[in-house]
């Protein structure tokens, strides 16, 4: 397929065809609506046979995160994509690839919850994401696409990302942009690197000693002294603070003379920047601002564009998860509001506009 020509393809193949452009190593996955396609479309394309990528349907969810612990813990460019019910099963295994700082992909196409939910788009999964939804003090970078141009730009960031800092990184979606069909460029092919590649950029791995050059590498999240285990958790916690500093990234729309602001992330600042043009008219100087890195939320950012702000109206499809982070963001400063919408339901512009209006 010629990358200098758009093509017309849902967000979840997009993620597949990149998958296969960027190097990636190996796709373990499970099917679950709205994000299967990212496996058909990878099964259709069959890498396999000329790059050499892996792909594999797991047997459940829980498989196939821990088959990116064994592939990452190699050095490997692996991947997986699931839906919100699929990643919550996931959850041990991000913890335990976080505690042995494994780095990897993990795709979250999301769906209306809780439990099984619906197979609608949803945006609930905000806090298991950014808080870290398995046991202990960890993080993964989350970036929030809301096209599907991004959808395929974001598989190669994440993977830089994941491996300068030896973490996992997640591709926090939903059910629209998963599902929706847009023109989209495509990254250059490039090759998966070779085994010397990987043992030169991965001293870490556990990828063999290559003729005994260097000392037997182990990862484990277990650790029997509670010192040792107390030390690797404060480097952690430093690794963090220097991603915060350094990797937030934000899009602020026509916000330096907003008075009122609106927030959203994903599906939902697609349908806030239709409200915000739309306010416009009216004669209300609304901006918008969309996080696209919702770990490490951009709170810099965020008080920039806010800083003639009188109110804000945080626009998600859940009860408001996103709030607190806005609040804190902006130090309680100015008022903030939410609206959204549950269990699958995606709103009209129009519902945005009433919401603004009853502020």
């Amino acid at each position: 397929m010629d990358t200098q020509e758009y093509v017309l393809m849902k967000g979840n193949e997009a993620i597949a065809h990149a998958a296969v452009r960027c190097g990636c190593d190996g796709y373990f996955g499970y099917p679950i609506t709205p994000q299967s396609e990212v496996l058909e479309t990878l099964a259709l394309l069959k890498p396999w046979e000329t790059t050499g990528m892996v792909v594999m349907q797991a047997e459940s969810e829980l498989a196939a995160i821990n088959m990116l612990y064994g592939g990452g813990g190699s050095g490997k460019r692996v991947m997986t994509s699931s839906s919100s019910p699929g990643v919550a099963l996931m959850q041990e295994g991000i913890s335990y690839m976080a505690a042995c700082e494994i780095p990897a992909l993990i795709v979250n196409v999301q769906r209306g919850g809780p439990g099984l939910g619906t197979i609608q788009p949803g945006q609930c999964d905000y806090k298991q994401a950014t808080v870290g939804g398995g046991n202990g003090d960890y993080q993964v970078i989350v970036l929030a696409p809301n096209s599907v141009q991004e959808m395929a730009d974001f598989v190669d960031e994440a993977f830089r990302l994941a491996f300068k800092y030896r973490m996992p990184a997640m591709i926090l979606s939903d059910g629209v942009i998963g599902q929706m069909m847009e023109r989209v460029k495509l990254p250059e092919m490039k090759p998966r690197r070779s085994e010397q590649d990987i043992f030169a950029e991965c001293p870490w791995a556990t990828n063999g000693i290559n003729l005994k050059k260097r000392k037997n590498n182990t990862l484990s999240s277990l650790e029997s002294d509670p010192i040792i285990m107390d030390e690797r958790n404060k480097q952690m916690q430093l690794k963090y603070k220097r991603i915060t500093e350094t990797e937030t990234r934000a899009e602020a729309i026509m916000c330096d003379d907003a008075e009122y602001l609106l927030v959203g992330f994903g599906c939902m600042s697609r349908m806030a920047e239709e409200a915000m043009h739309i306010l416009r008219n009216e004669g209300y100087k609304v901006g918008l601002f969309r996080p696209i890195t919702l770990w490490p939320f951009p709170e810099k950012e965020l008080r920039e564009a806010a800083k003639n702000t009188e109110r804000i109206l945080v626009c998600e499809l859940n009860a408001g998860q996103m709030l607190r982070d806005v609040e804190v963001a902006v130090k309680f400063n100015i008022p903030c509001y939410h609206y959204g919408r549950m269990g699958g339901v995606v709103p009209d512009p129009s519902e945005i506009i009433d919401a603004f209006h009853n502020l």
